[in-house]
């Protein structure tokens, strides 16, 4: 079962750097992180309860290249390449990846097969997960991810601490919803609902919208070729407001209700 949105992957050239800048400009602290080993990618993760922001760099591109079932690097590379920093995809969580995908499968989806992906914590730790892609992009259907329950970032304690940790910016800030620029936005919601069962609907001559378990995603036709993706975060009540944009991402925070 699809649970909501898991992670946002924002291609930067530093990840190190990245992470003191969204600490200074949107207040969120980035607290783990590693190596894709195999992938020739690293990154920095700044966590929303549950979901997270994860600040993805390449530190051996040939190895990108040759990392054919760990597509999310290729991503982060390409969209490096562009010469622009910015969101190179983002991931759903599921509870049971091998039955969404078989589920998918049936109905038509471009969705492969689960493959299994790992990251070498800076303690030592392996992290691991289950992963399943369509083709990946900014302004494609995300990919599904299921975490294996366990160690310092999936284990309960950890969880539990995720959901207590507060951020400078908002205390305990929580990923609301994700709106995407896209050439075609009814084009785009079919392939959302093909390739990943993620039902959207017209909210508009321009604007397509639903959710996601708990998180609102919306498609809206591109103004021009800088539209950026929005980000939608809610802080803890009494906390300020905050739109900015970094990494080629528009971050907005309001304050609960």
């Amino acid at each position: 079962m699809l649970l909501g949105i898991d992670h946002l992957v924002i291609a930067v050239r530093d990840p190190d750097a990245a992470a003191a800048v969204l600490g200074r400009g949107v207040g969120l602290v980035s607290t783990g992180g590693g190596r894709h080993r195999t992938a020739g990618t690293f990154n920095r993760l700044a966590f929303l309860g549950d979901a997270y922001v994860e600040l993805i760099g390449v530190f051996d591109a040939a190895l990108v290249e040759r990392a054919v079932t760990f597509p999310v690097s290729r991503a982060a590379l390409d969209r490096l390449r562009s010469r622009h920093q910015g969101l190179a995809t983002w991931a759903v969580a599921t509870d049971d990846i091998a039955a969404d995908v078989a589920r998918l499968a049936g109905g038509g989806s471009t969705i492969g097969d689960p493959v299994a992906g790992s990251r070498l914590r800076p303690d030592g730790e392996e992290v691991r997960w289950s992963t399943a892609f369509p083709v990946l992009g900014p302004d494609r259907p995300p990919f599904l991810i299921e975490h294996e329950p366990r160690g310092a970032e999936w284990g309960d304690d950890a969880r539990g601490a995720r959901a207590a940790f507060r951020h400078p910016g908002g205390g305990r800030v929580r990923l609301a919803g994700l709106s995407l620029p896209v050439g075609d936005p009814m084009q785009v919601a079919e392939a959302f609902g093909r390739d990943d069962g993620i039902a959207l609907h017209a909210a508009g001559a321009d604007r397509w919208r639903g959710s996601v378990g708990p998180h609102a995603v919306e498609l809206r036709r591109a103004a021009g070729p800088r539209a950026l993706p929005l980000v939608d975060l809610v802080g803890e009540a009494g906390t300020p407001a905050l739109d900015v944009v970094r990494f080629g991402v528009r971050w907005r925070r309001r304050p609960a209700v």
